[in-house]
């Protein structure tokens, strides 16, 4: 018998119907090996025994065609030291000739001859090289739809499956070599264990270790819901939820669980790879008539950040593509389809059950009354933590119909907190996405929503007509990736010993909700920090601003080129991404999208955005108006003055910082706003927007028909509905006075008085009246200690509320503020008392003036300080 090792790769002849069919083979199959080298993973003077996970025909002649091209000794010769005739054996095989069953046999007999082989022979070793086989592992845009059918997945398949597997996807072969175990060293570490349960072990962990790299490659093993169901359904929780539903109801255990079983079935995703490489293909096509681009931008930070981490991702939630693109673009970037929590609005027939195969779960928008549904649902998503499975969900409950940002929801956070500290075995790392669209496909839907008319209920029927927006094209989408948030520093900041917590399935410690309301407000953070600008969103920044939305074009080009700049020269963050093209080519892009229109005069051309498309276009302005809210708060305070301290605005910035911050979900605390609003000024006065005096003490903008005001003015409106709401919110308190309204009230009289304002200015933005965006700021009042609720549940407040009426005039128009104390009835005369050590300053006032009143001010505001203080 030839010794055969690593160093002496002379091959002995395979028999010849072997090497026949291996010839036959070879021009349908291309073979990648990983790592390209595996000689070098070998130990010399040793003979090798590789294993292979599945026992076939075809797998032992891709097999011996790898060995051959990487130089290692063939896997059909005899082993040298032993009685085997081959070099190779398999963890399970399949009975039967074309089609059969698979049966665990084999591993324990041949390891048992191995080691009783190097049992009599001391001073011999063999080394076990696991070898795993992967026949098309991941389909390409290029791949044909029926030969995704066949690609590598968990299901152990028959020889005629596999047979068309090689025929279709043989050429994204992929062989991967492990690196060799020393039988010998691993039986000295083994003691005095008898052969046989000695071989077991050992056949435990190739059989692990297999199962690993096949999740590695292909994602975990999820195929059938039952799974995940039967671990459901036998959790302690689940029991005692079932025990109690049928002693309340007095029903039998035996029909209880049949509910829960009933309820987890129509929760449970059914995870199918089949499909999941089927959609791929074909959404790629989908993609390419609906976008003219997919960019993901800091995925490969994401990538690198994720190994070793529970991965729940985060994304903004604007359209219903978002599920779809999230789970194309991850998986053709090799990462693994994570689990996604849809609503079970969804599931609807024949969509529903692809979705599901697809990795979605479904769960209903409430759970009131339904204690067994609830338990139900939160062991699932703790059973899903627990495997390690990676999960999506947004956080924002529903579609932002706005553009902005939704005030997070806590729901799931919760659970997947809990589930945490119930078995801490794996860290969890939420990552935030931002989705950043240039059309979308629901924009004259959100339009009517928003406009009063009910949310049309999803519908097959509703789907089906849906399918004309085929016939239009919705520009680039992109795929921010932002700064990932690791749970268990958070944990430590909100408890130090949160560990003590783990283990009770229901245990919910005081300090559970902080952490949960900490971390939803910096996902939603850090997806803004990863915001992209691209051209609509600089366009609709721009345009909107205008009282027609129209630019002469000379204009709008200077206004492109100053916000792109102000973007540029001030990033907000790292991860944001800025539109490279320069501002005539974004004219020209956006004629071709359809969103402006080219108005042509010998005096110079105009551009305009009509009145539906300037609707739509509010939505694009507020997914980035976060962006530009310090440069609009500077500008702001130019709007009704033409001179003012730089004391002054940094003073009130930080008044007005924490309702802009809650609104926004701005980054910086008020001490960094601060730095901001500086920063802001210096690019203001470089660019020549502002001209700074009194060592830069005091801030002078040019008169109003200058262009410097113009642009000022332009940035300022971007911001200005928010004011305006504020007013609303403060005036209609003011109005009713303390002790007379209830937070709900005040929210729908605020939205009523913003619905009638907006008709009678024509406002081309429908969330100006949105009630949540109300009930945010009512929120931030209550925050700050502003407002507060009386024991009979009706709203007090302070009297700084009055001071912020009194401040209001620096930024709002006279007739803004009279219009909206006339539609809330106030008396006008709470608007006419001057503000308080504003340091806002006339026209007519000169440079030794304005020294004056600075100084002034800032004497009177000390001696105020100090007084409050004493």
């Amino acid at each position: 018998m030839q010794n055969m090792t690593a160093d002496s790769p002379a091959r002995s002849r395979a028999p010849w119907w072997f090497s026949l069919a291996g010839q036959l083979l070879e021009p349908w199959v291309r073979i990648r090996r990983d790592p390209a080298e595996p000689a070098s993973l070998l130990k010399a003077g040793a003979p090798l025994c590789y294993v292979i996970e599945r026992d076939g025909f075809s797998d032992a002649l891709i097999l011996e065609r790898a060995c051959r091209e990487a130089g290692l000794p063939a896997p059909m010769q005899p082993l040298a030291g032993t009685r085997r005739r081959r070099s190779v054996f398999a963890l399970a095989r399949r009975d039967g000739w074309l089609f059969g069953r698979s049966r665990q046999r084999a591993p324990y007999e041949t390891l048992g001859q191995l080691v009783r082989s190097l049992e009599e022979h001391p001073e011999r070793d063999i080394q076990i090289v696991p070898v795993s086989i992967y026949v098309g592992r991941a389909p390409n845009r290029d791949t044909g739809w029926f030969r995704v059918l066949f690609s590598e997945n968990w299901v152990m398949v028959g020889r005629f499956r596999r047979l068309l597997a090689l025929l279709l996807n043989g050429r994204d072969t992929v062989v991967h070599f492990s690196a060799p175990v020393s039988l010998r060293q691993v039986m000295d570490e083994a003691g005095e264990a008898r052969p046989e349960r000695f071989a077991r072990k050992i056949a435990r962990v190739l059989r692990t270790h297999f199962h690993r790299i096949r999740a590695a490659v292909i994602g975990p093993d999820l195929s059938h819901k039952r799974t995940v169901a039967d671990a459901v359904l036998n959790a302690e929780p689940v029991r005692a939820a079932i025990t109690a539903t049928a002693a309340k109801e007095h029903i039998s255990y035996a029909k209880a669980w049949r509910r829960a079983h009933k309820l987890v079935m129509e929760i449970a995703a059914d995870y199918s790879h089949p499909v999941v490489r089927s959609a791929s293909f074909l959404l790629s096509n989908f993609w390419n008539k609906l976008y003219d681009g997919i960019a993901m931008h800091h995925f490969d930070k994401a990538r690198a950040a994720a190994p070793g981490f529970e991965v729940v991702y985060v994304p903004s939630h604007r359209s219903h593509a978002d599920y779809l693109l999230m789970s194309y673009q991850l998986h053709v970037s090799g990462v693994v389809v994570p689990h996604i929590a849809a609503g079970v609005n969804l599931n609807l027939p024949v969509i529903g059950p692809i979705l599901r195969r697809g990795g979605a779960f479904f769960m209903r928008r409430s759970f009131k009354g339904t204690p067994l549904y609830s338990v139900v649902f939160k062991e699932y998503m703790a059973q899903l933590i627990d495997r390690g499975v990676p999960m999506e969900y947004f956080i924002e409950g529903g579609r932002s119909r706005t553009g902005r940002l939704l005030a997070p929801r806590g729901g799931l956070l919760s659970m997947t907190v809990r589930a945490f500290l119930r078995a801490p075995r794996r860290p969890v790392l939420f990552q935030p996405v931002y989705i950043g669209y240039e059309k979308l496909m629901e924009g004259k839907s959100y339009i009517g929503e928003l406009s009063g008319k009910p949310k049309e209920k999803e519908s097959l029927l509703g789907l089906l007509k849906g399918l004309k927006v085929l016939r239009q094209r919705y520009g680039h989408v992109a795929l921010n990736f932002g700064e990932p948030i690791e749970l268990t520093p958070l944990l430590d900041a909100a408890s130090p010993d949160w560990r003590t917590a783990t283990g009770d399935p229901e245990a919910k410690p005081e300090w559970l909700g902080h952490a949960v309301d900490d971390l939803a407000e910096r996902i939603q953070i850090n997806i803004n920090r990863a915001a992209d600008v691209n051209p609509i969103n600089l366009l609709a920044l721009a345009l909107l601003a205008t009282p027609k939305h129209a630019m002469a074009e000379s204009d709008l080009l200077a206004q492109l080129e100053l916000t792109r700049a102000l973007l540029v020269e001030l990033p907000y963050s790292d991860r944001v991404t800025v539109s490279p093209m320069a501002p005539p080519s974004i004219i020209a892009y956006g004629e071709q999208m359809g969103w402006i229109r080219r108005v042509r005069h010998s005096l110079g051309d105009v551009l305009k955005a009509d009145d539906e498309p300037a609707v739509l276009l509010s939505y694009f302005r507020n997914n980035v108006l976060h962006l530009t809210a310090t440069a609009a708060w500077v500008s702001c305070c130019f709007l009704n003055n033409r001179r003012m301290t730089r004391a002054s605005i940094l003073r009130l910035g930080r008044i007005i910082y924490p309702f802009i911050q809650g609104e926004l979900f701005l980054p910086w605390d008020t001490d960094g706003f601060v730095v901001q609003m500086q920063g802001t000024i210096d690019f203001f006065v470089r660019r020549g927007l502002l001209e700074a005096s009194g060592d830069g003490r005091v801030l002078e903008r040019g008169p109003g028909q200058d262009d410097a005001a113009f642009q000022l003015k332009t940035i300022a409106r971007s911001l200005i509905q928010a004011f305006e709401r504020y007013y609303i919110t403060i005036a209609a308190l003011a109005k009713n006075g303390p002790h007379t309204t209830s937070a709900a009230e005040l929210e729908n009289a605020c939205a009523l008085t913003a619905q009638r304002l907006s008709l009678l200015n024509e406002q081309s933005a429908p969330e100006f009246f949105d009630k949540a965006l109300f009930r945010g700021f009512i929120q931030k009042l209550r925050e700050q200690k502003i407002v507060w609720t009386d024991e009979g549940g009706k709203l007090d407040y302070d009297r700084a509320l009055e001071d912020m009426v009194r401040d209001a005039r620096v930024i709002l128009a006279r007739e803004v503020r009279h219009s909206i104390l006339k539609i809330t009835g106030v008396d006008g005369d709470m608007d006419a008392a001057p503000p308080k050590a504003v340091n806002h300053v006339p026209e007519d006032s000169s440079s030794e003036d304005l020294h004056r009143r600075h100084v002034e001010a800032e004497h009177h505001e000390h001696e105020r300080d100090s007084n409050k203080d004493a």
